[in-house]
């Protein structure tokens, strides 16, 4: 057996070791959705905060999670599993939805992106809305869409209590949002804001973060 080989067991070794305990394997489950603070994690398990810790400390040390703070809460911090956490492990189905509902603080960029992206690859209903909606979309997401010939709702940014509805599946894509919103049912995606920065990259760095968790989404929801 050649070293890389004997490498590469010793990894799967370890992260099967670390989802044998079956509070873990549920925080794993949790994450495959979207981040989720300790504190979350702690109220959804009915787990005590330094049980929590420790748990988390095991799956970061296996390579399968990081951390990092809120743009938000400064104090606040926020764990995701990483890109490779599940090479190997095949996660289940997230449920059903009737339609799913991106929101963001703004609806001008996050969100409306969110929603193109998502309807190149499902047939289920998507919407978006903000917490306190601009007057218009970000005009880096306009163009963003059009160097990626996406095509944006054209719908002008709309309130959340003006769009949610019974049987939504709902997606945060920022963290201001999620915490004014609370642990809702669906998923949170921390998205660093694009239009605080305003370049290019920063709106092609969250399409491409928006991308891969849509592709790893829409596959695992099905139509209610």
């Amino acid at each position: 057996m050649n070293i890389e080989r004997n490498d590469e067991l010793q990894w799967r070794a370890a992260k099967h070791a670390a989802l044998s305990d079956p509070a873990r394997l549920r925080i794993v489950d949790l994450l495959t959705v979207g981040e989720l603070a300790p504190s979350e994690i702690s109220d959804s398990l009915t787990m005590r905060s330094n049980l929590v810790t420790h748990h988390l400390n095991v799956l970061e040390s296996v390579g399968m999670l990081t951390r990092h703070r809120s743009e938000a809460d400064k104090r606040r911090s926020y764990v995701r599993l990483t890109e490779n956490a599940l090479e190997g492990l095949v996660p289940g189905a997230v449920g059903s939805a009737r339609r799913v509902l991106f929101v963001c603080t703004a609806n001008s960029a996050r969100s409306q992106l969110a929603v193109a992206l998502w309807n190149r690859v499902s047939s289920i209903p998507a919407a978006s809305a903000g917490t306190h909606p601009a007057e218009q979309i970000a005009s880096g997401a306009i163009a963003t869409a059009a160097r990626h010939a996406l095509t944006l709702p054209g719908l002008r940014p709309q309130a959340l209590a003006d769009v949610l509805a019974a049987g939504d599946f709902v997606v945060t894509v920022c963290d201001n949002a999620h915490e004014e919103l609370g642990l809702r049912d669906g998923a949170h995606w921390s998205i660093p804001d694009p239009v605080r920065i305003g370049t290019d990259a920063a709106f092609d760095a969250a399409l491409d973060d928006l991308q891969n968790r849509i592709d790893d989404l829409a596959p695992r929801l099905v139509a209610s």
